[in-house]
């Protein structure tokens, strides 16, 4: 994971690659767009504006992880299709992985997998509260 800190350089070329291929645009395209839909729908602009503001902070601050954004959609069909249920971890869980793990692995891995899990609901709520979903 990315908990090293980065250059100088390397932060000036994350955001030059930004303005290269037309980041700021399409989310300032995206927002206007998701703006103009809540006005439409009756839901508050400011949630909205809220919201697209948290994501992109956290994707310029720690870029793209696709295992986090895979995860979120493993998540979001869980609770599109059955809501919240009470084995969630158990669900979501990798089982081939959780069998080769100690009793204090397990434990870890489990703790870390309901972390994710709540910021994943956190972020699903959320994005059904805008009504993106």
């Amino acid at each position: 994971m990315q908990n090293e800190m980065k250059s100088l350089k390397e932060l000036a070329k994350e955001a030059k690659m930004r303005l290269k291929t037309g980041f700021w645009q399409n989310y300032k395209k995206n927002l206007e767009e998701e703006m103009k839909r809540a006005k439409e729908v009756g839901i508050s602009t400011s949630k909205v504006k809220q919201y697209y503001t948290v994501q992109i902070e956290r994707t310029v601050k720690t870029g793209v992880d696709e295992e986090a954004e895979n995860f979120y959609k493993k998540v979001k069909k869980l609770l599109d299709e059955e809501g919240e249920v009470s084995n969630a971890l158990g669900r979501l869980a990798d089982k081939e992985e959780t069998d080769k793990m100690t009793y204090e692995q397990r434990q870890r891995y489990y703790l870390k997998l309901s972390e994710r899990y709540l910021k994943a609901v956190e972020r699903y709520n959320k994005e059904k509260e805008i009504g993106k979903i």
